[in-house]
């Protein structure tokens, strides 16, 4: 299934809003790389030369770049739509072109944040995918837009549960489990004093760490308020905070900045910038922290940690609760609540074997629940379904 008469593999062209090592990004190259060569192979189509884009070549996979439309949170308003739609339109003609002149059998658009696909398969006259890895809770203005948009596509995966409950269960939303690529499944964090030293941190201090884009809801300012509050204050706990901003939003990570002054955290909160070695980062750090203020369509930072055996402290919201389950395999608090997240976590650093327990509970779990294998299962049998005569 999925071949051509013949024989040939089918070409499925990939359209996707960024050229990082985030989470969507990572999705996007386990997938891609994981095709059945008997049956598809990938055109990926990127908005930059960025690492994704390195990483992708270097596994064999064609890229092709070229500035695409992505609709960021910044241009929900009406200009800000019309000019994201007009732009969209370009995208559309030339991805069209493109999958016309390669053969393509089917455009699989990997965010919901990146128009021109749909108008691309539209043109080309194949079967249109269009993944959903975003809850749009904040723009109810906007949504009903976006979600009859959306529904033009002849599927719409999910990541989630809490992300499928946008589309009040329409046939075409289905949920596609994340997968946990063989990175995080082989993943031994490093032993913690060598950690500690190499991140320069002292080692009898309590450390959590926050993983992901310094921006306006992953939660990194809960962090800071968090450390400031007595129970953690006692301890001395640090934080650690490694990603950066979208270029051009620099400005939340300067605001984080003047609010750890303001705080007197000092060394409590360090940002560490984008980083790679996460075996690091996790041997070093006591816990894992998700703190989003608004709802996480699923939350990859927490599976991942989960899976390499960390204690996860995450907000009770969106599919993060689909990942942790409280006091068995993580802990779960209320969102925006400083107080309550330090509760949480004195108690790791009253009690170490505490964390220990669920984060051994967190990796037998969702190992077992979000394996690469299904990830491709479910998105090769998707596109057989859509191209079965």
């Amino acid at each position: 299934m999925g071949r051509r008469p013949g024989g040939a593999p089918r070409t499925v062209l990939y359209v996707h809003s960024s050229s990082g090592r985030y989470g969507a990004d990572r999705q996007l190259e386990m997938l891609v790389t994981g095709l059945d060569p008997s049956r598809y192979r990938a055109l990926v189509v990127l908005p930059d030369h960025g690492p994704l884009a390195a990483a992708l070549r270097a596994a064999g996979v064609e890229v092709r770049v070229r500035p695409l439309s992505v609709l960021r949170r910044a241009l929900f308003s009406a200009r800000g739509l019309s000019g994201v739609a007009a732009r969209a339109v370009g995208d559309s003609v030339a991805l069209g072109g493109l999958a016309r002149r390669r053969g393509v059998a089917l455009v699989h658009t990997n965010t919901s944040v990146t128009l021109g696909g749909a108008g691309a398969a539209r043109l080309a006259g194949v079967p249109h995918v269009w993944h959903v890895r975003e809850i749009y809770a904040d723009f109810a203005r906007w949504w009903p837009l976006l979600r009859r948009l959306l529904l033009t596509a002849d599927a719409v995966p999910c990541l989630s549960q809490a992300t499928r409950a946008q589309f009040a269960g329409a046939a075409r939303a289905r949920l596609v489990p994340e997968g946990l690529p063989e990175s995080a499944l082989t993943r031994r964090p490093v032993d913690r004093a060598v950690a500690r030293d190499a991140l320069g941190l002292p080692q009898d201090r309590f450390t959590c760490l926050v993983v992901g884009r310094i921006n306006g809801w992953k939660g990194q300012d809960v962090l800071a308020r968090t450390l400031a509050e007595p129970a953690l204050r006692k301890h001395e706990a640090v934080g650690l905070v490694a990603g950066d901003a979208w270029a051009g939003e620099e400005r939340h990570e300067q605001a984080l900045r003047e609010l750890a002054r303001s705080l007197e955290l000092g060394d409590r909160l360090r940002l560490l910038g984008f980083r790679e070695d996460l075996d690091v980062l996790y041997g070093a750090a006591d816990a894992v922290v998700v703190p989003s203020t608004r709802p996480e369509p699923l939350g990859l930072v927490a599976l991942e940690a989960a899976a390499a055996g960390l204690c996860v402290v995450a907000s009770r919201t969106g599919g993060l609760p689909e990942i942790l389950r409280d006091g068995e395999t993580g802990r779960l608090v209320a969102p925006r609540d400083p107080p309550a997240l330090a509760g949480a976590l004195a108690q790791l650093a009253d009690d170490p074997e505490q964390g220990r327990r669920l984060g051994a509970a967190a990796a037998a779990d969702v190992r077992e629940r979000f394996s690469r294998e299904r990830l491709l299962e479910h998105t090769q049998g998707l596109y057989d379904e859509l191209l079965e005569p």
